[in-house]
């Protein structure tokens, strides 16, 4: 396929992978300009259509990935919240009118790992997909820049 296309248009694929990545300087930058170049240019070649859905698909799907950690991760911490306050480390039954504010920091009753492994488990995830986002946008550049077709994982296809 590198045959047919012009270096033109593959820069302009790679420059649209590589744009996701303003999201570090933009806000929304990784919909913003991968979004304007896609359309600007997606009527003149398909290889820079097919690349701008790509990186819009994956960009998208990666979002939704993590509304829906947050969406899991939320409850369960707030589920585990009560445990700080009773009988853990800021002991509501010690605030009485006798004796004012006493905060209890006794460590042995409080389970740590019970409270902190959803915390633990939503921040490697978003981790992960943190990981997935910078390595799978790096090599969708350098792939399309070679003129290779490439197909991102994990992406749910909303534009087609």
């Amino acid at each position: 396929m590198t045959e047919s296309l012009t270096k033109h248009e593959r820069n302009l694929a790679a420059a649209i992978h590589a744009s996701t990545l303003s999201r570090f300087f933009i806000p929304f930058g990784n919909f913003l300009l991968p979004l304007v170049l896609w359309l600007a240019n997606r009527k003149e070649n398909a290889f820079v259509d097919y690349n701008g859905k790509q990186a819009l698909n994956f960009q998208i799907s990666l979002l939704l990935y993590s509304v829906i950690l947050g969406i899991i991760a939320v409850p369960l911490i707030i589920g585990f919240l009560p445990n700080i306050f009773e009988g853990g480390i800021l002991n509501i039954r010690d605030f009485n009118d006798f004796n004012g504010i006493n905060f209890h920091f006794d460590r042995d009753h409080f389970n740590w790992g019970r409270f902190i492994w959803p915390a633990g488990f939503a921040g490697m995830a978003h981790l992960a997909l943190f990981v997935v986002n910078i390595v799978y946008t790096i090599l969708a550049t350098i792939r399309t820049n070679e003129g290779q077709v490439f197909k991102y994982p994990i992406t749910i296809n909303f534009i087609k």
